[in-house]
């Protein structure tokens, strides 16, 4: 399988790249940015050189179908919406890093991302990507979670499906490295003011928020809001969530590990810990793994549950390489079965 990468000199692309390298059913025939072309990927990224031979290429929809059978877009919010359109006219398969196409309400995006959003007809194209739970895994266009997203739902969907929690106790506590705020620099993310701190930001504000409620209803429809909030912690990349919860009933810890695993033993890139193990940031960098750590607390009767990503790997490129996969009908595993960067 051929595909081509729009977007290639952002994080996200650089990591698509790392990952295709390894996929032995899938070859990178083209990369694209809209600022730069006929430059070599290595003259963005030095440790590419001889490995990414690639030269950068200007955007041309037509010449990307006619090299490739499938683009991803690695792209910030609010250029896949212009550009994907072409793709679906086509039925040229695409998956959207972004999140152009992920919030199905009409006026969210809007309201969320604070521009104009893709046309209510192409946004209904793109399946919502969580790979372990897609309904639609053919489908021709993507939309892939975002990183914060990914960790929430994988978090909380065990006990949602098995309706163990009440559902107006849902607080979740994000951490993310400072490659999850991409590469143009503001003042939070300089070395001044990220070295030795940590900052909460968009509070109530964040742009994952309605994602996830999104995604969060389809198992348990009564939900209505969630407290959510993130922080920048001074790590490059990874996420690290601690959610909490009040059990419907009182539940063990190893009942707890057992929910989780009857849902997750199937999925290869989450890995449910053992009694009393939490998991930690490094357990998961480079990789497309979600590890999850669970206790519960027969004092207040809250769950608490620690879920670690790479923002990314299974926070972005990762699992679009896992949605590729699921739609191509290739092993789930392929190009990403490789151990995390340690340490």
């Amino acid at each position: 399988m051929k595909v081509s990468i729009i977007g290639a000199t952002g994080y996200s692309g650089c990591e698509l790249i790392r990952y295709l390298r390894y996929h032995p059913e899938v070859e990178l025939t083209s990369i694209h940015s809209s600022s730069t072309k006929d430059e070599a990927f290595s003259a963005f990224y030095p440790h590419a050189k001889q490995l990414c031979t690639l030269p950068l290429e200007t955007i041309d929809p037509e010449k990307i179908m006619t090299v490739s059978d499938l683009v991803f877009f690695a792209t910030p919010s609010g250029i896949a919406k212009e550009l994907a359109a072409s793709f679906v006219r086509a039925g040229f398969p695409a998956i959207d890093l972004s999140g152009d196409f992920r919030l199905k309400t009409q006026g969210a995006y809007e309201r969320w991302y604070g521009h104009r959003g893709a046309p209510y007809e192409l946004v209904q194209c793109f399946d919502y990507g969580l790979a372990e739970f897609r309904q639609h895994k053919q489908s021709k266009w993507v939309a892939n979670p975002g990183c914060y997203a990914t960790a929430a739902e994988l978090s909380l969907a065990p006990l949602l499906k098995e309706q163990l929690i009440e559902l107006d106790s849902i607080i979740i506590d994000a951490k993310s490295g400072f490659s999850g705020a991409g590469k143009n620099l503001t003042q939070a993310t300089h070395f001044t003011e990220a070295h030795d701190n940590m900052t909460l930001y968009k509070m109530n504000q964040h742009q994952h928020i309605p994602e996830i409620i999104q995604q969060l209803k389809k198992w348990a429809p009564e939900l209505e809001a969630i407290q959510f909030s993130t922080s920048l912690i001074p790590v490059t990349r990874g996420i690290f969530a601690t959610t909490y919860v009040k059990a419907k009933q009182p539940i063990s810890d190893e009942e707890l590990i057992a929910v989780y695993r009857n849902c997750y033993d199937d999925n290869p890139f989450v890995r449910v810990q053992a009694v009393g193990v939490y998991p930690t940031l490094k357990q998961v960098v480079g990789s497309n793994y979600c590890d999850i750590g669970l206790a519960y607390n027969p004092a207040t009767n809250m769950i608490t549950i620690v879920t670690v990503i790479d923002n990314l790997g299974k926070g972005a490129a990762g699992q679009a390489i896992q949605n590729l996969n699921l739609l191509a009908g290739f092993p789930e595993v392929y190009g990403l079965d490789q151990l995390p960067l340690y340490p």
